[in-house]
């Protein structure tokens, strides 16, 4: 049965005991499954739910080689969400007087002298810079992102580049995503604060806000025993080659920074007290709201950004934040402000869909958030979940407990939500499906061997094996 149960939008940490151990149980059931049907080595995650971490937890291997297994605690390069902590550094600098938003970036900075390309072009601002609407090239003119090696640029070729560079479009009239451009903003924190940039953003940002796994780059210190490797799409041959340990250097404020799913939750958290009134950390709670309010509307409508921060519509949720994609890793912070809560998935391989992780586990929470307690009272559930191999058909059936009852979810899926079917007790090992109009369904009879274990669920006469991990 699809979609038995409404999305609710109630405040989350106002969930019953028994809906958030169901929800946080299906999420650890789901990803450990769909992360092997995706083909993902490791994957990490961690929620936030009223202002603070409420569930986390590690997937995989954060080593395929040396079976090191991924935790909430691994270190991942976290790439775009690089941009964040510029934008915030940069903010501060604004609240402090140091800078405004629409001077040009040659006020910002005297040594920049990339040719515009367009005579009506108004002038390159910071505020543009920051929403990716100033007509900047994609990249300083070096070819980081292909390997072998992934060489990044050092200050001073970046800024000698930047001489042979010409802008792209008149600033302000398309969305480009730039990381030059965020490079940038990072020079602008250096010359604004008379700091070295990732001196700066740790004094300012990471140690206020206790982020000790948050670095400008991948730590060198004994933290090095966390990082995960990275590795590349498996493509057609489905090889999973390994990325080499990269440094953005230069290209550091946009794409440089690694850190953990505990991390970059707890980073999520910091913003929901600030939204809710929380002060005397980082940054002012309304400036944080003007960075996640919408300042640039792209013509179509189907690109909005904040300052630094995406702004996604998704569903019925507003959702501020970003993702990272560099080699060997795709990262993803979602924050709900509206819905208070806040998800972080981390992935130590190239395209993978940390953003439908992210959002199914959003869909769960608030799918348990909305559902009644009809708990089963005379019969020990815990025998029937575990998952069922459908080989060679489909994946499996995942059996887990929802509602208080018994459901179904088919796998892989990236939504389970998507496939939930609610199972009733009629008696002894015998079920039946619960219709989308509440009539009962197809009887499901669990079948046990002489120990009194759950060895294969019976549906339509077909008996289907349990799956031993």
């Amino acid at each position: 049965m699809k979609k038995l149960l409404a999305v609710c939008f109630l405040v989350l940490f106002c969930l019953p005991a028994h809906a958030e151990d169901e929800s946080f149980a299906l999420i650890d059931a789901w990803l450990a499954a769909q992360r092997q049907y995706d083909r993902v080595p490791g994957l990490s995650a961690a929620v936030v739910q009223d202002g603070k971490t409420t569930w986390s937890a590690g997937f995989g291997f954060a080593d395929l080689e040396r079976r090191a297994p991924a935790g909430a605690d691994t270190i991942y390069g976290i790439c775009s969400i690089s941009k964040l902590f510029t934008g915030i550094a940069v903010m501060q600098l604004r609240d402090a007087g140091k800078l405004r938003l629409d001077e040009s970036l040659n006020e910002l900075l005297p040594w920049f002298e990339l040719e515009q390309a367009w005579a009506n072009s108004p002038p390159i601002t910071l505020r543009s810079v920051l929403t990716h609407s100033a007509g900047l090239p994609r990249e300083s003119d070096f070819p980081y992102w292909m390997g072998p090696d992934f060489r990044f640029p050092a200050r001073d070729e970046m800024i000698r580049k930047i001489a042979e560079q010409a802008t792209l479009y008149p600033a302000e009239r398309y969305f480009q995503y730039s990381n030059l451009g965020l490079t940038l903003a990072g020079e602008i924190v250096r010359e604004r604060s008379g700091q070295d940039y990732d001196r700066y953003v740790r004094e300012h940002i990471l140690d206020p806000l206790g982020l000790a796994d948050t670095d400008t780059g991948f730590p060198t210190d004994a933290r090095q025993a966390r990082i995960a490797t990275g590795y590349g799409f498996p493509g057609r041959n489905h090889e999973l080659r390994v990325m080499p340990r990269y440094d953005t250097r230069a290209i550091t404020p946009a794409a440089g920074f690694a850190s953990t799913a505990l991390d970059l939750a707890a980073f999520g958290a910091w913003q929901l007290r600030a939204l809710a009134g929380e002060t005397g950390r980082v940054l002012d709670g309304n400036t944080l709201r003007e960075m996640q309010r919408v300042q640039w509307m792209d013509w179509d409508w189907n690109i909005a950004r904040g300052l630094a921060f995406g702004v996604y519509r998704i569903g019925d949720r507003t959702l501020s934040g970003h993702a990272g994609d560099c080699p060997g890793f795709n990262t993803r912070l979602f924050v709900d402000p509206e819905g208070g809560t806040a998800v972080s998935v981390l992935a130590n391989r190239n395209r993978v869909d940390v953003d439908g992780y992210a959002v199914a586990i959003l869909d769960i929470l608030d799918a348990a958030a909305g559902s009644e307690d009809d708990t089963e009272k005379t019969i020990d559930l815990d025998p029937y979940t575990g998952s069922y191999d459908l080989s060679p058909w489909d994946g499996e059936d995942l059996v887990f407990r929802w509602q208080g009852g018994l459901a179904i979810a088919s796998l892989p899926n990236m939504n389970p939500l998507d496939s939930m079917t609610m199972l009733r007790h009629i008696e002894g090992d015998r079920f039946r499906t619960i219709r989308n109009n509440g009539d009962d369904g197809h009887e499901i009879r669990f079948v046990r061997d002489a120990s009194g274990q759950v060895t294969h669920m019976n549906v339509h006469s077909l008996n289907v094996p349990r799956i031993v991990d």
